[in-house]
């Protein structure tokens, strides 16, 4: 049987920024924007132009920059919405104008309080105005899965007949079932006379744990796009992860025979960037990018695999992007071998770059015998999450244990391009720290959240820091990663604390504080 061809359509930039804590800035979107692109993305939606001035930009600057992706804004049933997509997608070679209106009878009634009529008129009205600007629009109906059947079916047929290219079935709250919403796929195309007319698309969140099960249930009834993001993020407990459903598709090509256009060798670097940026690290079990995804513990397991690696192993490590390198890392390694490493992890970073990470990893090895792939890449993240901050460490000493009670730290921050020095005492080490940080940078903001792991075996190995800071409803993650656990747990609540000043910013362009 010949393989079709399923549209993969990443909403990690729209749809995953969602995620608490998950924002990201200008660059660190275009950084992402570029990756997507390069692994084959088909449709990449960048924002929702509407919302923030902020996102406004992102869109618009994506669409400068992305020549091989479709370009997609996405827009609320209304004319402001849609002329605000359309302005941010100007400058794209492929562009896609994606609008939505709820059709469950809940949120009919509850989020829009409108009635059935209006809001079908709303549906034709919304993607008529859409087409002015361009002849790829798609539509989706907000809690399709909770939606009458018959309702669905009548909004599904009139967007079509009013110019929707693409019809997009979400499952908005995750509350389908894989052989529920494929019955739900099916039904489309057995009621809606114009269907072939549309490309079918689904937008799984995984609530229950079953939005990637959902997404192939119905690409295998005929959905040919799926909506998905890198890692699975998303709001709540996330999307459909587009790494499983690409190699959910390419492993079991037997059972399912689609095609989609990835670089699945591109798909840990992707997985990377993301978790380093977003500062939401990938749990070690998560299937295909986690740490373990590969790892084998098990005496029988490793047998196996020694003697035939299919025993256990259902896909190669290659085939996503995780090499064996032959190269051993140390103190005296040179610039050359460092570039080459690079390479192999999948980084592809400017002359600057190199030679900042390449300074790093000679202080690093200074401080560890062996310095192992995961300690270059845990380096060379560090180091994007830090793009224009405006607060920086300079120095950092603290003094605990039982001769030092209470704990204190003695710290230099430069602010805005000028240092200042204090030192401070908290109930801990990490307390007395992150005091001398609000000493010198007053900010009331609420720590949410605080964790370390280690990034490799054995006592030298690098900290990786996770801290998540709250303001006025607002949640931002950052991250930071030392041999230093101390210095490690600075680092990221100032990278959280600089990733709120962007936030503040784009709320009020004058504001210079949180």
């Amino acid at each position: 049987m010949a393989s079709e061809r399923v549209v993969i359509f990443d909403t990690t930039l729209r749809d995953g920024e969602q995620s608490p804590g998950a924002s990201m800035n200008l660059e660190e979107k275009l950084n992402i924007a570029s990756v997507l692109e390069g692994m084959g993305v088909d449709v990449i939606e960048a924002g929702f132009p509407i919302a923030s001035d902020g996102d406004f930009e992102a869109v618009n600057e994506i669409a400068k920059v992305v020549k091989n992706s479709t370009v997609c804004g996405l827009a609320r049933a209304t004319h402001m919405d849609i002329d605000r997509a359309a302005e941010a997608l100007k400058p794209a070679t492929r562009k896609r104008i994606h609008t939505f209106l709820s059709t469950s009878p809940l949120h009919m009634k509850y989020k829009l309080q409108m009635e059935p009529d209006a809001v079908h008129e709303a549906v034709i009205d919304s993607v008529s105005y859409a087409r002015n600007f361009t002849d790829d629009v798609e539509w989706s109906p907000e809690d399709g899965s909770r939606t009458e059947h018959d309702f669905l079916c009548k909004c599904v047929e009139s967007a079509i007949r009013a110019g929707a290219g693409t019809i997009n079935i979400p499952d908005t709250v995750g509350y389908a079932v894989p052989e529920e919403f494929a019955a739900l796929i099916s039904m489309l195309f057995n009621r809606v006379p114009n269907i072939d007319q549309a490309v079918i698309s689904v937008h799984c969140h995984n609530d229950l744990g079953l939005a990637v099960a959902n997404s192939l249930a119905a690409v295998q009834v005929g959905a040919r796009q799926v909506e998905c993001t890198i890692n699975g993020l998303g709001e709540r407990a996330g999307n459909a992860a587009m790494e499983e459903i690409v190699m959910a598709l390419r492993t079991r090509a037997d059972a399912m025979p689609f095609e989609t256009g990835i670089r699945t060798e591109d798909i840990i670097k992707a997985s990377r960037l993301v978790s380093a940026i977003t500062g939401f690290a990938v749990q070690p079990n998560k299937a295909i990018v986690g740490k373990n995804a590969f790892a084998h513990e098990s005496g029988i397991h490793q047998d196996g695999v020694l003697k035939h690696a299919e025993t256990y192993e259902i896909m190669t490590p290659e085939s996503v992007g995780l090499t064996q390198s032959s190269l051993v890392m140390g103190k005296h390694s040179g610039r050359h071998a460092f570039k080459e490493k690079l390479k192999d992890l999948g980084y592809d970073l400017g002359d600057n770059a190199v030679q900042d990470a390449f300074k790093r990893f000679k202080d690093l090895a200074d401080l560890k015998k062996d310095v192992f792939d995961e300690d270059i890449i845990a380096l060379v993240d560090d180091e994007v999450v830090r793009v224009n901050d405006r607060i920086k460490l300079v120095s950092l000493e603290v003094l605990c244990g039982t001769e030092h009670r209470p704990p204190k730290a003695t710290m230099s921050l430069e602010i805005d391009g000028k240092t200042s020095s204090c030192t401070a005492t908290g109930d801990g080490p990490v307390d007395a720290a992150f005091n001398g940080v609000k000493q010198l940078y007053p900010h009331d903001v609420s720590l949410q959240l605080y964790q370390v792991h280690a990034v490799t075996e054995g006592t030298d190995a690098q900290a990786e820091v996770t801290v998540r800071l709250e303001e006025n409803g607002k949640t931002v993650n950052g991250a930071g990663a030392e041999t230093d656990t101390m210095v490690a747990s600075v680092k990221a609540y100032l990278n959280a604390l600089n990733k709120l000043l962007v936030k503040r910013e784009k709320t009020d362009p004058g504001a210079r504080s949180v």
